[in-house]
């Protein structure tokens, strides 16, 4: 007889998350759960049971743990994820269970990049009268109430999910999109809409890198929200180097 099953928990969100999940699906005796916070309405759905919103804080998070008998967590949120994050730090430590966390690389600034790097997006928005007046805008819908103030500007603001009410810009257009994106793709982009300046998160990784190389490319500066540090712990940088620490952890 097979014994019970190893179960795992994945706080996801993203791309590495689902890779994780995917590898993860094919070995026997191990069951996923993966953890979403739920603001995509249409998400990459990875094998193994989804649970969609928040635990309740990090109480929440240590019961749920200690209900659903989970022996490793891995946090593969996005990297401006903090609050999870640091729920997860607490929540792990309280309930004795493994915590690893799968962060993709950070960008590195390359020979040609205009980058101005700033803490949030007010301060993102501070800066625009001085460096453009067509924006391409890439900082997820919670960050877009920093630009309603700014007159004489239009916005071009890709969003994964169309939003369900009109935005508070000056004047915009909406492009819905989920990357990767492809370079010609974000060169066409660019050109198209004449951008003369890009807003983006410093999420890191390679799915919504091209922009940035677009617009070197075409010397555009490009404002990058600095992205939060977070109490790294056991980390790495790929869904594979979180399989490997995982079943050394099953195994031991």
């Amino acid at each position: 007889m097979p014994g019970p099953s190893r179960r795992l928990l994945i706080l996801g969100g993203t791309a590495e998350a689902v890779a994780l999940a995917e590898m993860l699906s094919q070995v026997p005796g191990v069951e996923i759960v993966t953890s979403l916070a739920g603001r995509t309405e249409h998400p990459h759905l990875p094998p193994g049971e989804v649970r969609r919103g928040g635990f309740g804080g990090k109480s929440g998070l240590a019961a749920f743990l200690a209900e659903r008998n989970v022996e490793l967590v891995v946090d593969a949120t996005h990297p401006f994820a903090t609050e999870i994050a640091a729920n997860a730090d607490v929540a792990c430590a309280a309930a004795g269970v493994p915590l690893l966390r799968l962060a993709r690389p950070a960008w590195e600034r390359q020979d040609g990049d205009r980058w101005v790097e700033v803490e949030d997006a007010a301060a993102a928005a501070s800066l625009l009268p001085g460096l453009g007046r067509r924006v391409f805008l890439t900082v997820g819908s919670r960050a877009l109430p920093a630009f309603s103030g700014i007159a004489d500007t239009w916005f071009l603001v890709r969003l994964i999910d169309p939003p369900k009410a009109r935005l508070q810009l000056n004047a915009y257009e909406i492009v819905l999109g989920r990357g990767p994106f492809t370079l010609e793709s974000e060169r066409t982009l660019l050109a198209r809409h004449h951008i003369d300046v890009v807003i983006a998160k410093a999420s890191g990784g390679g799915a919504t890198a091209a922009k940035l190389i677009a617009a070197r490319e075409a010397r555009i500066p490009v404002i990058l929200l600095r992205r939060p540090v977070k109490d790294q712990g056991e980390t790495v940088a790929t869904p594979a180097a979180a399989f490997a620490w995982i079943r050394a952890r099953l195994q031991s």
